[in-house]
Formats: structure tokens, sequence, C-alpha cells
């Protein structure tokens, strides 16, 4: 069941009706059925998947409460781990790995392995890794494990954010997820205008701009040079807004729901460098490998060892950052293959972490400049800076649009060594499969988004319009949900395509 679908929204508008009138005990009932009723609807043999992880997990949490010793908590902590993770790394890559492995096996000349018919359950990297970060919460003590499996069956499967996440803590959702307050008006209005606009973004911006992206990327010995930088544009607003679009979706909903989820963008094109943009894009994300992966794996009795090692051999100042660079490394690394089963995902987590080393390893140099120049705190430099970045992320990100990652290195080298800026005004852009009002549109959207963005810098942009005249404000979103039914791309029987981040 799409977000975008018409099922989707029959579904959400007796939803809200149900939990209206429903008396605020029980909705989280409501919402637990309704949840397990979307998931069904992608496949009923994914529910074993999904009961699975949430039976292991409710399990685990027990135990951990109720053993005192270390050792044993331990114990029900790696269990709880392996089984989950070992669910995921199953179904998501060991066809990839045995991909690699006929590699191999072919330049020995031996007999390829077969491959495994996997059925890659919706959501599964998005609910493995809440789950697990509520059983490592559970085993820190930072929350009490849950005694009512039913709750953490609907914390696991909660629909809205089980596609494409926000990646959510138990100690945040459940305030919210379990509350017995009555649904206010002001809950359902604000959230239906987050879901609006985020239909708008996800059917004008994204599904069009996808249509030339498609054409682009199939294509490329013939579109190079120029139109290389131009996919890598092109998918870097498009993946925001349907990104964004689909978490709008998310949070929108819940929402309406009664139900407060955790922000994952906070303006990620202002970001000054690649590490300020990764607090600003997929946060919960980014969050979830700091605190249970980049911490533990950094403050490890391996990479103490490591430390002392690099110390001895390449003096004190090594010793202490040899240890976080490749902490930074293994964690880019997963968190490529996070993302997929690919080398696109895995060169692509690995770019970033490198670029994060040598920003570090340059901040010496970086502080020299400014303090020669005087530069540093001007408005221009400031722009370079955005400007430089937003480029060099939508270079890396636009690996993602390509075959293989040997296709898109070639591709990139024709910006080089055949640019051909003239092919912009030669009319070609006009057989991406995008007409001349298509681009006006994009345009048009484009800036309203950062009009957006500019007035929701310091507060909620549906507070601002809270204050204007009704009149002012249904028209305002009267015209939005017109100008997404009218300017919206939409497939046979007015179908709309699947989001981006649901694959992962």
């Amino acid at each position: 069941m799409l977000f975008t679908s018409y099922s989707f929204l029959l579904f959400i508008a007796v939803l809200i009706g149900l939990c209206i009138v429903c008396p605020g005990k029980h909705r989280w009932k409501i919402l637990l059925v309704a949840s397990l009723f979307f998931y069904a609807m992608t496949g009923l043999r994914y529910l074993i998947y999904i009961g699975t992880t949430i039976v292991s997990a409710y399990g685990a949490g027990i135990l951990l409460d109720k053993t005192p010793e270390k050792s044993k908590r331990l114990r029900w902590l790696v269990l709880c781990l392996l089984l989950n993770l070992g669910i995921l790394t199953a179904l998501k890559y060991t066809n990839f790995a045995i991909l690699n492995i006929n590699v191999f096996i072919d330049i020995l000349g031996g007999e390829s392995l077969a491959f495994f018919k996997f059925a890659l359950p919706l959501g599964i990297s998005f609910y493995t890794f809440q789950t697990v970060g509520y059983v490592v919460d559970v085993y820190r003590g930072v929350v009490k494990a849950e005694k009512n499996p039913f709750k953490l069956a609907l914390f696991t499967s909660f629909f809205p954010q089980v596609i494409q996440g926000p990646i959510s803590r138990f100690g945040d959702l459940s305030q919210t997820l379990f509350s017995t307050h009555r649904i206010s008006a002001n809950e359902i209005s604000f959230g239906l205008q987050r879901v609006v606009l985020g239909f708008f973004k996800k059917l004008v911006i994204a599904d069009r701009l996808m249509i030339a992206i498609g054409i682009l990327s199939s294509n490329p010995d013939e579109y190079n040079g120029i139109f290389v930088l131009l996919t890598a544009l092109f998918f870097t607003v498009a993946l925001y807004a349907d990104f964004t679009g689909g978490i709008d979706i998310t949070i929108g909903v819940a929402e309406a729901l009664g139900v407060k989820i955790t922000e994952n963008f906070n303006r990620p094109f202002y970001a000054v460098s690649t590490a300020e943009y990764w607090r600003r894009w997929h946060i919960t994300m980014g969050t979830w490998f700091r605190d249970y992966m980049y911490y533990p794996l950094l403050r490890s009795k391996l990479m103490k060892k490591f430390s002392k090692s690099a110390s001895k051999i390449f003096g004190k100042q090594s010793g202490r950052h040899l240890p976080v660079y490749l902490t930074l490394i293994i964690v880019w690394f997963t968190t490529g293959l996070w993302h997929g089963a690919s080398w696109n995902f895995i060169i692509w987590g690995l770019f970033n972490g490198l670029i994060i080393i040598f920003s570090e390893i340059c901040s010496p140099l970086y502080a020299g400049f400014h303090n020669a120049f005087k530069i540093g705190q001007t408005s221009a430099y400031r722009a370079f800076k955005v400007a430089r970045t937003f480029c060099l992320m939508s270079i890396i990100t636009s690996i993602f649009t390509y075959e293989s990652a040997g296709t898109y290195f070639r591709s990139l080298g024709t910006v080089f060594m055949d640019f051909g800026a003239g092919r912009l005004f030669s009319g070609e852009l006009l057989k991406l499969g995008l007409t001349f009002a298509d681009y006006i549109i994009v345009l048009a959207s484009v800036f309203l988004l950062i009009i957006i963005g500019q007035l929701g810098k310091t507060a909620d942009i549906r507070k601002i319009l809270s204050n204007r005249p009704k009149l002012v404000r249904y028209l305002i979103v009267l015209v939005l949900v017109f100008s997404t039914i009218i300017f919206g791309v939409y497939g046979t029987g007015y179908d709309a395509a699947q989001f981006i981040y649901n694959q992962f």
C-alpha cells in the first residue's frame, strides 16, 4: 500500500475517524491492528520476519531487566543482536556475497554458486535498526523493558515509519505512541497540512525529475560531460523531494493520529561541510550509527589496543587519531552497505567517510588560512562553503543512479575530457522526457521549497500560517492540494511511483 495511493488515503481517513471516536486509552490498540494490517498488505509471509523481531526483542528486554549479572546480560544482548542482524544480513546480502564470490570462482574456472530467491520484507532495515536500538537501550539502562508485548509490537511496526523511517528511539516515541490524550483538531490540521506538502514534493518535483534521470543514467555514453553534472543536480533535488516528502507524510500522518515522531531533516543544503551535512540529513540514521556503532567501537578494547600500537609505531598524535579514522571508515562502510547490497552504495559510504577524514586532517591548514586572510566569517565565504558542500554531495550521491560503479567513474571522467557545455542549449534538454513547461514547474516548485525553508528557519511554517486569517490558511492549503493534483506526475491509472528510500 503506497503512501501516494488512493487506498492509503482511504485507510488514513478511516483510521483518523476511528481514533477520534475511540477512547484515548484504547487508541494504541487500534494503531497496532492498523499497523499489522498495513504490513500484511505487503504479503502475509513477511509477518513472520517482523514477528520474529518483535518476539525476540521482547524476550531479550524482559531477560535483561531480570538479569543482574553483567556477563549474562551481555549474552542475552548478543544473542538477540545476532538473530535480528543475522536475519537482515541473510535476506539482504547473501546474493551480493555470492555475486562477489562467483567473480573469483569464474577466474579460477570453477562452477558458479546458485543465487537464492529471497523476497526482502518491507522496511526490514528500518525496523531492525529501531528494535536493535531498543534492546541496546534496555541493556544500557536508558529505558525500562516494555512489559506489554503488544505495545512493543506497535513500536516496531508503527505503519507510518516502518517503510522509510525515521528510526525512532523507544524512549522518545513511546511518550505519545501509547498516550491516552484526545487527538486535538490542531494536531489533525497540522498533520494533514504536512501530508499535503509531502505529496507536493513527491508528485510534482521528485517524480517529474526522475523521468529525466532515468533517461540520463540509462544512456551514459550518449549523455556524458555536462549531462553527468546535470544528472547529479537532478538526482539531488529529486532525492531530497522524494525522501523529505515521504518523511513529511510519515510525520504528518502520525501527528494526525496523536503521535509525535522525531524530525529527520534540518535544511541539509545549508551545511558548510560534509560532517555538518550528515548532522542535518537523515538525522535519525546518523545518530543511530553514532550511538550504537561509532562510540562503542571507538571505545572498545580492540581500538584501545590499536591506539597503543599506533602510538608506539607512529607517535602519540597518530595513536589518538588513527583509531578515530579507522572507526569512521568502518561505520561509513556499514552505512553504505545498509543502504543497499551493491558496490555503488559501499563506495558512496566510503567517499563520505574519506571526505570527513580528509577535512579533519586538513583542519589546521584551514585554520591557518582563515587567520591569514580573515575571510572565514564573511557571508561570501559561507556561501562558497555551502555551494561547495552541495556540489560535492550531489556528485557523490549521483552514483546511486548508475548501473555500476565502473559506469559512474567513466561518466565522471567525461566531465574533464568532454565537457560539452553547449549541449545544454542545443535542444537536448527537451529530449529527456520533460517539456519546457515541466522545467518551469520544477523551478517554481523548488523556489517554493526554498521560501518555505527560509520562513521555517526559526519556527514551524504551520504555526506561522495559523496566525493568519482562516481564509488565507485554507486558500494556501487548497492551492497546494490542487497544484499537486494538476501538476503531479502519475503512472497508469494515476498510480504514483515508489519512494526511493523504500528499497533500503
